[in-house]
């Protein structure tokens, strides 16, 4: 009896001749049959749960599933209330930005970072603008100063097929 699942096998579920048996406390009782564990598990009304099917002989206990389950659930729960998602935001750029254009997008990315998001920033090149890739470079360049009391890149600016993207952190 393998169990890759959370789902513990219980009660009548549970299909091996031996077990080690815990009390609802914790404390050793012995090796029984499974047969007998779950006769004293249902005099306590309460279940036999296989904790540890590896062991020799499996290991099993006596508790309230029901409430088990529900800590379980409430774990994961404050678990996934303590984690924090990471969000990209991206920025569009073009060579021949003008100068008013760029800083509408420096204080755009600039509130996203103040959010504590990462923004990605992709200058874009199309026809002949790529011959120029030197002009992008310092528009990237002018770019990146403006963030720079908000994030600093944690990748340079790099090519990616006609696309000069950077990205940058917030900082903390």
């Amino acid at each position: 009896m393998f169990c890759i699942s959370k789902e513990l096998a219980i009660n009548e579920e549970i299909n091996v001749k031996e077990v080690r048996l815990l009390s609802e406390t914790g404390e050793q009782l012995g090796i029984m049959s499974s047969k007998q564990a779950l006769e004293i598990a249902s005099d306590k009304n309460l279940d036999l749960a296989l904790i540890s099917p590896n062991a020799e002989p499996p290991v099993c206990r006596i508790m309230d599933y029901g409430k088990y389950k529900y800590e379980q659930a409430r774990k994961e729960k404050e678990a996934k209330k303590k984690q924090k998602t990471v969000n990209v935001k991206e920025v569009r750029l073009r060579p021949g930005i003008g100068d008013n254009d760029l800083k509408t997008k420096a204080n755009q990315a600039a509130k996203f970072l103040q959010k504590g998001d990462k923004v990605k920033v992709e200058l874009r090149f199309r026809g002949r603008e790529l011959g120029h890739k030197d002009i992008g470079k310092e528009v990237m360049m002018n770019f990146i100063g403006m963030l720079k009391e908000f994030g600093e890149p944690t990748k340079a600016p790099k090519f990616e097929g006609n696309n000069m993207v950077a990205i940058i952190d917030p900082k903390k």
